[in-house]
This record gives structure tokens, C-alpha cells and sequence, in this order.
């Protein structure tokens, strides 16, 4: 029985689809009078389709060879960076025909999630995978880092893994994920559950992994790339109209573009456009009206995959930022509504729910998380405030922004750092509020401190000598001033 609206979503491994693919499935969903397709943080695409349309939809992917699941997602999309190479830098040995082969070589569908990522790119996630390869400096040789399901706990696996290896390693690993016990050393009784199952060729040790900086680079409109350009079209409300993909995939038939690539960040990437072949895409960007200059403080956000909620939120935030002129560059953002997303961020915004004493219907509260380094390859995940209204979400960013320009700034300066204590019963500045050096949380006189009884608009000096960090039990005198950000 079909739904009178339901998602229907096609995994793209690797986040690879040739036009020619693409193509017969726009056709479908035009037939099933669908207007817009969606993209996905695992580099999938999703349609959303009414009930009696549906049937004729899905008997047309079934006749083109695709495979798809409706309202669910037990085979999950093998991620790679294959979008990254020869667009964002590119690395000695890892090259789109190496990609293409690995992913070939998986003749079942997994049910884990598995990254297949280049070790010098931040474009990719490296850990968002339960299995994920990371490519080494040993030629032909992969880091496997192994991330237990419904857990951040990260285990690098003892040796190197073979590229032709890889599949047969997933097919290994994927049904013990979930058997072995997390008693003792789970790395270990996984490494020997895996050869007592017959195992695979032992490979060289590997130099320790490096995790690169985060620098997102700028993913959208025309650049140039060696003697051939590449376009990148981001959507605000993550939609892409069915018309434009059509055209998309004629154009790039036409012009012997052979693959689009769909990124984590919900994108679609064309290379090796011809300088010749640039008026063509210009024109059916124009034609759609598809703006490809948003501000990088909007390109830099994870959403859950069809997560309204989510968008809204981000929509929200993206407009106080730019009111208020807040630089982001080298942060991104996550915003999670339900458990298990495994979205990377710097800052992580996750949505609780809960009931106000003094209200009896049910309201949106928020808590802010971030990494310890601020690097959204970090799994290591530090509290920062909880029980937050979407009102008072803003100050708090900016807090952590500028705690992270800080810390740059800090790392960067060949100058010495000097600190000045705050001491208690101090008076004037503040004017950005106090802060905890140890977790980051933020006192502002304008909100107070509701866990603590602590009324909106007492200044800090008029806090009790024995006041505490609400989240982690710092002492008065260790809070600094912290300095508005304009």
C-alpha cells in the first residue's frame, strides 16, 4: 500500500552518476509528476512522490536496472572523495580510475556506512563512515579506521589495507560490527574474529594517520582547474527543479561530459567543462534562475537528509550571522533532530525536547556541542550548553566563534600568549559576557542563569563569590571577559 506522499531514495556509490544514468531517471520522475529532487549528505538522491504515481515510478527504475528503497535506508551510500580529484588538489597515487575500480569491486550492498576518502582533503569526511579507508602515503595502501555502530569511539585497525582488498574487507568486517562484544579491547577481538572468519592478506604497517586541517574550500560556480573548468551548484532549500536536471544531463551528453558528481554538502559538481562549452551552462543557469553566489557562512552547514526542522534552523542562524557580519571561514556547522545522524560539524546544534515546569505544552529546546579542536574530523565531543530556546542559540555561536579565532590566532602568532585573570567582584567589560575556560560555556548578564536560579540582567559581579560553570563546575575567578563581537 502506498503513502500519499513517500521518499524514494537512489543510492549513487560514490557519489557518481553518469548523465546517461541520470537521464532515464528524471524521465521516470517526470512521468510521475514529480517537480524537484533532492541530494544527501552520503551523496544519495531522494524523490518524493505521490501515491498514485508511484507504482509506474518504481517499475521504470526496476526496468533501468537501479536499485532504490522507499522510507527506509538499510543499505546505506558508500561516500568517496572521488568528487575532490583534480577539483580540490589531488594526491600522489589515488586517482578516479583507482576509485572506479574499488567501487566496482563491491558485488553485494552494504548495511554499513563506508567512507572511502582521500587523506589530504577536507571537502569529504573522513569518520562518518563505520568503516573508513583513508588513503596513505604508502602507494596503493588505505588507513582503515573502524567507528562501532551507534558509538563516536574511533579504532585505527593494525595494518594497512590493499586497495583491490577493500571490498572483501567490508563484506568481512560488516556482520561482526555489531557481534562483538565492547568488553576489553574491541579492536582487538574484532582483528581476531575477522581471521578466524579466514581473514585477508596481511599489509605493512602504516606511517600514524595525519588528520588534515579543515579548510572547506568554496564549492560553487564556474573555477578553473588546469585547461577545463568545473561548475558547482548549491541549493539553499536543498531542491533541485526536475527541468534544470534534465537539461543538465543533455547539456553534458551534448558537450561529452561524461559524470556529475553529488558532494556530502548536498551539491552538484560538473568537471571538465570545455571553455568553449561555458555559454551553454550559463544559460540554463539563467534560464532556472539557479544562483550560484551564496555568502560561505551558508555553504557551510550539515543537515539531516529531508529534515524541514532542520532547515528552517539553519535558515535562522545563516541570517543573524550575516546580519551581524560574524565570520565563520574555517567552522562548520551541524544541526541533528534525531539520534544516529552522524553529521560532522565543529559546532554541533542538537534539537531535545522536553516540558517547561511552568508550561505544560511541548516546546523546541536546543543543546551546543562542539569539538575539542574545533575540527570536524574530530570525533571527541565537548558539551558546551544545554536546554537552550532557539532565541538564545545566536549568542552562544558567536561565543564559540570567536573562542575558535581565538585559539587560531593564539596557535598562529609567533608572539607569546598573556592572559589576564578575571578576578571575582570585577566590574565593567564583559560586554560579550564571561567565560568558562574550560568547557567555553558562556555567562551574558542579558539571559542569566536559569539552571541556577540567576534572574536576565544581574552582571556578573553581582554573582556570588562561590558561583559555578553551570556545565562543568568552574570556579567564578577562572571566567574571562569576554569582548562583544561586532
Amino acid at each position: 500500500m502506498f503513502r500519499k506522499n513517500y521518499i524514494v531514495k537512489i543510492n549513487l556509490p560514490g557519489g557518481i552518476v553518469a548523465a546517461g544514468d541520470l537521464y532515464p531517471i528524471v524521465e521516470a520522475a517526470e512521468r510521475a509528476r514529480v517537480e524537484e529532487m533532492q541530494l544527501g549528505s552520503r551523496q544519495q538522491l531522494f524523490c518524493k512522490v505521490a501515491d498514485r504515481y508511484g507504482p509506474d515510478f518504481l517499475n521504470a527504475l526496476d526496468q533501468a536496472g537501479l536499485f532504490y528503497e522507499q522510507e527506509k535506508e538499510v543499505y546505506p551510500n558508500i561516500v568517496s572523495s572521488y568528487v575532490t580529484e583534480g577539483v580540490f588538489g589531488r594526491s600522489g597515487w589515488v586517482s578516479e580510475g583507482l576509485y572506479k575500480d574499488i567501487l566496482g569491486g563491491f558485488d553485494f550492498r552494504p548495511k554499513v556506512k563506508i567512507n572511502l576518502v582521500e587523506g589530504g582533503q577536507s571537502f569529504v569526511p573522513l569518520f562518518t563512515g563505520h568503516l573508513n579507508f583513508i588513503s596513505s602515503p604508502v602507494n596503493n595502501h588505505w588507513h582503515l579506521v573502524v567507528r562501532r555502530p551507534g558509538t563516536n569511539r574511533l579504532y585505527p585497525w593494525k595494518a594497512g589495507i590493499y586497495s583491490p582488498d577493500i571490498p572483501r574487507v567490508c563484506q568481512l568486517l560488516e556482520p561482526l560490527l555489531g557481534v562483538v562484544e565492547e568488553e576489553g579491547p574491541w579492536e582487538q577481538r574484532l582483528y581476531e574474529a575477522v581471521h578466524l572468519r579466514g581473514g585477508f592478506p596481511e599489509q605493512p604497517v602504516l606511517p600514524e594517520l595525519q588528520m588534515p586541517e579543515f579548510r572547506l574550500p568554496y564549492y560553487e560556480g564556474f573555477n578553473r582547474s588546469g585547461n577545463k573548468n568545473w561548475l558547482g551548484i548549491y541549493r539553499r532549500e536543498e531542491l533541485f527543479p526536475l527541468a534544470f536536471l534534465k537539461e543538465v544531463c543533455l547539456i553534458a551528453l551534448q558537450t561529452k561530459v561524461g559524470q556529475l558528481y553529488t558532494t556530502p554538502w548536498k551539491s552538484l559538481l560538473i568537471k571538465n567543462i570545455e571553455e568553449a562549452d561555458i555559454a551553454l551552462w550559463e544559460y540554463v543557469l539563467g534560464k532556472y534562475r539557479m544562483n550560484v553566489r551564496h555568502a560561505s557562512n551558508e555553504l557551510n552547514w550539515q543537515i539531516e537528509d529531508c529534515c524541514p526542522d532542520g532547515l528552517r534552523l539553519k535558515r535562522y542562524l545563516v541570517r543573524l550571522l550575516d546580519q551581524d557580519d560574524i565570520r565563520t571561514e574555517g567552522l562548520s556547522f551541524a544541526i541533528k533532530t534525531k539520534q544516529g545522524s552522524g553529521l560532522p560539524g565543529s559546532v554541533i546544534i542538537r534539537k531535545q525536547e522536553g516540558i517547561r515546569p511552568d508550561q505544560s505544552k511541548l516546546l523546541d529546546r536546543y543543546s551546543i556541542a562542539h569539538t575539542v579542536d574545533f575540527n570536524p574530523h574530530s570525533r571527541e565531543i565537548v558539551a558546551y550548553r544545554k536546554d537552550l530556546e532557539k532565541e538564545n542559540l545566536f549568542p552562544y555561536l558567536v561565543s564559540l566563534c570567536k573562542e575558535f579565532y581565538r585559539q587560531q590566532s593564539e596557535r598562529q602568532s609567533p608572539l607569546p600568549s598573556h592572559p589576564v585573570p578575571v578576578q571575582a567582584g570585577q566590574s565593567g567589560g564583559g560586554a560579550g559576557g564571561w567565560q568558562c575556560p574550560h568547557c567555553l560555556t558562556v555567562y551574558h548578564e542579558q539571559y542569566g542563569d536559569e539552571q541556577q536560579g540567576i534572574a536576565p540582567g544581574t552582571p556578573f559581579a553581582r554573582l556570588e563569590p562561590d558561583y559555578v560553570c553551570s556545565v562543568c563546575g568552574g570556579a567564578k575567578t577562572e571566567f574571562r571577559v569576554l569582548e562583544k563581537i561586532n
